[in-house]
């Protein structure tokens, strides 16, 4: 989610009247997270499985409305990260041998792998950002409290959101500056630089949130968000809740059989 901040807004669709809109928010969170455990609980190479998480996926990025190529270059840049740890998964000693080169060796059981955890990240991928692009984000950390949540680390993720965007300025400023002074050389004086820029940008980090948080104190802070608005589930919520619930235990039982 941090990828995408000081690039463009996050909840680019949540003002839309759709079905999925009329869920709250923590019924719209809960059932991400029911829905994400049945993909990742599902066994490597179980393709027809995923095809119907595939499916559910689908028809609620259909019934949300959400901008089809908004959230396929979120996916594309956030694969981008994922591909590194994905490669490892190909390369396995168990299996009929595929494919090989030297010592590098591609088997059954590596493709197998491989595709089965690409397909995992890409459905929770879909998923998660279907999530943040339908819900804002005080809505959606308000829905974390709801769910029982640890307050503190819904403080942490507060406090992120809301000073990433001024750590990003900071770093753009330093970079205008550096650039103004003819930011140039060689490969290894531009890391020293570099290098300087990264622990001084820390150092201003470190001591305009200690002043934050002083000031924060001196107004009242406890530490403890407070909950904006007393979220109840209502009687959609808790049918969307427990269809999608057996929807998943019902395509756990295909495993027994």
């Amino acid at each position: 989610m941090l990828f995408h901040l000081g690039v463009f807004q996050l909840d680019t669709d949540s003002k839309h009247q759709t079905f999925w809109h009329s869920l709250t928010a923590p019924a719209r969170l809960l059932i991400i997270l029911i829905l994400l455990l049945g993909v990742v609980l599902t066994p490597n190479g179980y393709w027809g499985n995923w095809l119907v998480y595939g499916l559910v996926a689908g028809r609620l990025v259909w019934i949300s409305q959400i901008r089809l190529p908004v959230l396929l270059r979120r996916v594309a840049l956030e694969s981008i990260f994922l591909s590194v740890v994905l490669i490892g998964t190909l390369f396995r000693r168990d299996g009929e041998v595929v494919w090989s080169w030297g010592w590098l060796q591609v088997t059954e059981t590596g493709l197998v792998i491989l595709g089965s955890v690409s397909l995992k990240a890409f459905l929770s991928l879909i998923l998660l950002n279907l999530l943040t692009m339908t819900t804002s984000i005080p809505d959606l950390l308000n829905g974390l409290l709801v769910l029982k949540t640890p307050p503190l680390l819904v403080a942490i993720m507060m406090s992120m959101y809301r000073y990433i965007d001024v750590l990003i300025k900071e770093f753009q400023a330093m970079q205008r500056a550096a650039s103004a002074r003819n930011f140039r050389g060689s490969n290894h004086w531009q890391r020293l630089v570099l290098g300087s820029m990264l622990g001084s940008l820390f150092i201003r980090t470190f001591d305009r949130g200690e002043r934050i948080y002083q000031a924060m104190l001196a107004r009242g802070y406890q530490g403890i968000p407070t909950q904006s608005v007393a979220t109840k589930f209502t009687s959609r919520d808790k049918k969307t809740i427990i269809f999608t619930l057996i929807l998943v235990l019902l395509e756990k039982a295909t495993l027994l059989f």
